[in-house]
């Protein structure tokens, strides 16, 4: 296996990015990255209250209909995992660098925690 790693620091008023270049060839090597993402828990607990608006909305849409409101489960998702990451973490959400990776890291670490193998 091949990896390019690299870091770099960048500061930004009111908090740090740190950029890694990282090639990983499978969520099972991602997931300890992500995980390390995710150390605070205020943003864990935005993570699963988001996660749960969206369970909430697709069972709602589900029972009383009103397809056109799936288009907020984006805004839903991210908008408390963002809010999480940059005010609470204080880092760059991974969803920027490795999309696919993210979105089912956010449902494993959901299920981690719902199953208590992550502290909520």
């Amino acid at each position: 296996m091949y990896f390019k790693q690299s870091a770099q620091i960048q500061d930004h008023s009111s908090f740090k990015v740190i950029v890694m270049t990282k090639k990983y060839n499978n969520f099972t090597e991602f997931y300890p990255f992500y995980l390390s993402q995710h150390a605070n828990s205020t943003c864990r607990r935005l993570h699963v209250f988001g996660s749960c608006c969206i369970i909430l909305l697709v069972i709602y849409v589900v029972i009383f209909g009103g397809v056109h409101l799936l288009w907020f489960i984006p805004l839903i998702g991210y908008g408390f995992a963002w809010l999480g990451h940059f005010r609470y973490e204080k880092n760059k959400p991974a969803t920027f660098q490795y999309p696919i990776y993210s979105l089912i890291g956010d449902w494993v670490m959901f299920k981690d925690i719902i199953i208590g193998k992550i502290k909520y």
